[in-house]
């Protein structure tokens, strides 16, 4: 549960998180959407960590996976908020030196949280899969679904999920992001990417894609 936290720690993470929240998304959204987004992010991270358990149960039959492993707290949620982060302000600089910006804050902390586990300090790789299938979740929420005044979704190039990987590999990334998208565009579950042109433009074509504006590009600058 999103909700449910064992330590002290956790609860300051939860409490932080949903601040930022109140202050940073709720005045783009509102507040029903960002309940919605927190609905999607957190039922969908416990249900993937859950099958993810699961299945590595029928794998290994090793039952800790299915009795010993508790999914809980916010990370799922972190996870999204950061995604939603970096689609609204990801040019905000977090810290000067060295410098890093909002956009990199959800690959950041999946590293942080892939060491901690690594290095024996944090015993539970719980929270690093709630983290990762929230961000998941999240981004695709914001990617293909969520509603908003210019239609569904976020397709600018900004967004893809290429860019939460560094440059080198955004390539590889990038092509293989698209025969998955290609693959569930062909099953109805995501959309195809439609762009817009603007023919009136008097001095050359306008090209858009649906969940962009010039209001948001502003906003992120």
């Amino acid at each position: 549960m999103g909700v449910v936290e064992q330590h002290v720690w956790g609860v300051a993470a939860n409490v932080g998180t949903v601040m930022a929240c109140g202050r940073l998304l709720e005045p783009l959204w509102g507040a029903l959407e960002l309940l919605i987004f927190f609905a999607v992010v957190n039922v969908s991270a416990g249900l993937l960590a859950g099958l993810s358990y699961l299945l590595t149960y029928v794998a290994t039959f090793d039952l800790d996976f299915l009795f010993a492993v508790r999914i809980h707290g916010a990370a799922g949620f972190l996870g999204g908020v950061l995604v939603a982060l970096k689609q609204t302000m990801g040019d905000t600089t977090v810290l000067r030196v060295p410098q890093v910006r909002l956009k990199a804050a959800p690959a950041l902390v999946l590293l942080l949280l892939a060491l901690l586990r690594l290095s024996g300090l944090h015993d539970s790789s719980a929270a690093l899969a709630s983290y990762s299938y929230g961000a998941l979740s999240g981004w695709v929420y914001l990617r293909f679904y969520q509603r908003h005044s210019r239609g569904r979704g976020d397709m600018s190039d900004h967004f893809a999920f290429a860019s939460f990987f560094p440059e080198a590999l955004q390539p590889a990334v990038g092509l293989l992001a698209g025969l998955v998208h290609a693959a569930l565009v062909k099953i109805k579950v995501c959309r195809k990417m439609v762009k817009r042109y603007d023919v009136g433009a008097p001095s050359s074509i306008t090209i858009s894609l649906p969940g962009t504006d010039p209001q948001d590009a502003e906003r992120r600058r």
